[in-house]
C-alpha cells in the first residue's frame, strides 16, 4: 500500500516509523509519505489558514491549499480514495479498517485550527472518516490513529494468524474484546479463569466468545 499524509505537522509522525507493527512493514507493505501543505501552498509566507467567511472563533484551512497540494504530488484529482480526517465523518470501526486496508494507495488529509473548507471535504476528498465525536487540537492523531489500524492488517505486521484473533476482529461476535490474563495465575488472591489453564483451545474459544457476546450485551 502507497500511503500519503497531508499535514502542516509531519514530523509528528516520525515516531511512527520507528514502533512496531508500522515500522515492521514500512518498506515491504507500506510507504508512507508525508506531505506539508505549506510546502506547495500558493500563498504568502506558505499561509494555509484563514478566517471563516461568516466569523467565528479560529483559523480554518483552506481549500486552495489542499487543492495545490494534491496537484503538486498527483497532478490533478487523485484516482484512489482520499479520506478526510473530520469529528463529522462516518466513525472508524475495525470494518473500516478492514475495508481501507484493501485499497492499494490512500491519502490521508489532516487539518488543525477549526478543521477544513467544507470544500475540501465535499470537492477534493472521496471519504471522511472521525475517530470520535469529540475535538482535538488537530488531525494529526486521527490520522496516526488510522495509520496504526491499517498497518496492522497489512501482511507482514502481525504473526500470521494473530490479527484474525485480537480485539474487535470479525473472529470475535459482538465486536468487543474479551478479558485478558498474563501470570502469575494467582495474585492477592486474584486468580485466573481456569479455562484459560486447561490446554483446551476449544473450550478457551468458547469462553473468549462468550465474554465478547457478554461485554456486547452490557453495552
Amino acid at each position: 500500500m502507497l500511503l500519503d499524509v497531508f499535514t502542516q505537522v509531519p514530523h509528528a509522525f516520525a515516531w511512527l516509523t520507528e514502533q512496531r507493527p508500522l515500522a515492521s512493514v514500512l518498506g515491504g507493505e507500506l510507504e508512507l509519505r508525508l506531505f506539508n501543505y505549506r510546502d506547495t501552498s500558493p500563498l504568502r509566507s506558505g499561509q494555509v489558514d484563514d478566517d471563516p467567511y461568516g466569523g467565528g472563533a479560529g483559523m480554518v484551512l483552506r481549500v486552495d491549499v489542499v487543492a495545490a497540494a494534491l496537484d503538486a504530488v498527483y497532478e490533478g484529482a487523485p484516482a484512489h480514495r482520499v479520506v478526510a480526517l473530520t469529528p463529522q465523518g462516518r466513525p472508524l470501526t475495525q470494518a473500516v479498517v478492514e475495508e481501507l486496508a484493501l485499497e492499494p494507495q490512500l491519502t490521508l488529509l489532516s487539518s488543525r485550527f477549526e478543521g477544513f473548507d467544507e470544500r475540501i471535504v465535499t470537492q477534493l476528498a472521496s471519504d471522511a472518516i472521525s475517530i470520535g465525536p469529540y475535538v482535538l487540537s488537530g488531525g494529526e492523531l486521527p490520522a496516526m490513529v488510522l495509520l496504526d489500524a491499517i498497518a496492522r492488517r497489512l501482511p507482514g505486521a502481525l504473526a500470521e494468524g494473530s490479527g484474525e484473533n485480537e480485539s474487535f476482529s470479525e473472529a470475535l461476535e459482538g465486536g468487543l474484546e474479551y478479558p485478558h490474563y498474563t501470570r502469575p495465575a494467582e495474585f492477592r488472591g486474584w486468580l485466573v479463569p481456569d479455562v484459560l489453564l486447561s490446554g483446551d483451545h476449544a473450550r478457551i474459544d468458547g469462553w473468549r466468545r462468550e465474554q465478547s457476546r457478554a461485554r456486547n450485551a452490557v453495552s
